[in-house]
């Protein structure tokens, strides 16, 4: 595992943390971690966060999350051991949303192509 990798597992740690046990902002509900990417300067950290509700929520706890950006960096310039803090900047991560609909595509797809019990089925030659 290179340097940057457990940078980046080591801010994502801390930043699932610091959003559990220190942001109080309501806006910030049903949010986690899915990523993080770091620069190979280790200057630049982009999160990505995934977050559970209506659009009108997610809209409004990724406004919660630029409002505690700065908090959250001052943060992590505590619990991390690096000669420089990196910038963070939170990214909206839609990607189980995306997962979970395929998912229900295909299941319903296989209950439409069963066959009905009353039915018989044709013969295999």
């Amino acid at each position: 595992m290179t340097r940057q990798e457990r940078v980046e597992e080591l801010i994502k740690e801390e930043v699932c943390e610091i959003l559990r046990e220190r942001v109080s902002d309501p806006r910030i509900g049903f949010v986690s971690v899915t990523s993080v990417e770091v620069s190979p300067d280790l200057e630049n950290a982009s999160i990505y966060v995934s977050i559970f509700g209506e659009e009108k929520q997610k809209e409004e706890a990724m406004k919660g999350l630029a409002s505690a950006t700065k908090f959250i960096r001052g943060e992590l310039g505590h619990r991390l051991e690096l000669r420089v803090t990196p910038g963070i900047r939170f990214i909206r991560d839609d990607s189980l949303d995306r997962g979970s609909r395929v998912l229900g595509l295909i299941n319903k797809l296989e209950h439409e192509n069963i066959v009905p019990k009353n039915k018989k089925r044709p013969k295999k030659r």
